[in-house]
């Protein structure tokens, strides 16, 4: 028995992935570029997201980024999508004890390095971590995260929080798949394959 912690994020060209809904969603450090995703919403990004939460079997998230979803999605009717993300076990990793009120939410209270590894061991199936960049620190310097899937939008913001920020734990990669959207968003999948490799040429 063991989950796979799969990834998704939407990013920048240049890496960013702080604020990509809306105003108000993380204005950390003055942030200015809120919103810049919808512009790029298609039927294409459509079917990727879709796609996407049909497999996951379950949803982890970190405090802000859970606070965020669980007071949007319980009010989605369920042929928008609310059906299966609000029935599906969610999990939210934190420091200090909370009330989850979003249905079927488990807390894991504690350091996330192990509570994450522990969740793995002990459930089946494909876990989605959405957003949540404070979190995907500490997964990527534990080796915790199985794959990675990229929605890449045609935009260049130059500040903000960062998917791979300074100091990121090295690993290497291996391309599982390619598409764009007619939009331009590109969707790319990595899976973990270890330390980097390195030579000269």
């Amino acid at each position: 028995m063991a989950s796979r912690l799969v990834v998704s994020t939407f990013v920048s060209l240049d890496g960013v992935m702080q604020a990509p809904g809306g105003p108000g969603e993380d204005d950390a450090n003055g942030f200015p570029h809120s919103g810049w995703l919808p512009p790029y919403v298609d039927e294409g990004f459509g079917r990727i997201m879709g796609d996407q939460l049909e497999r996951a079997d379950g949803m982890l998230l970190g405090r802000r980024s859970y606070d965020i979803l669980a007071a949007h999605w319980p009010g989605v009717p369920d042929e928008e999508g609310g059906a299966k993300i609000n029935s599906m076990p969610k999990y939210v990793t934190t420091r200090t004890p909370m009330d989850a009120g979003w249905r079927n939410t488990r807390v894991l209270v504690g350091d996330a390095a192990q509570t994450v590894a522990d969740l793995k061991r002990s459930t089946d199936g494909e876990i989605l971590v959405q957003g949540s960049s404070d979190l995907l620190r500490t997964l990527q310097r534990a080796e915790l995260v199985d794959e990675y899937r990229l929605l890449v939008f045609p935009v260049i913001l130059g500040e903000g929080k960062r998917l791979f920020a300074e100091g990121t734990a090295p690993a290497g990669l291996r391309l599982t798949g390619s598409t764009a959207t007619d939009a331009g968003v590109v969707y790319v999948t990595y899976e973990w394959a270890g330390k980097p490799s390195y030579g000269s040429v």
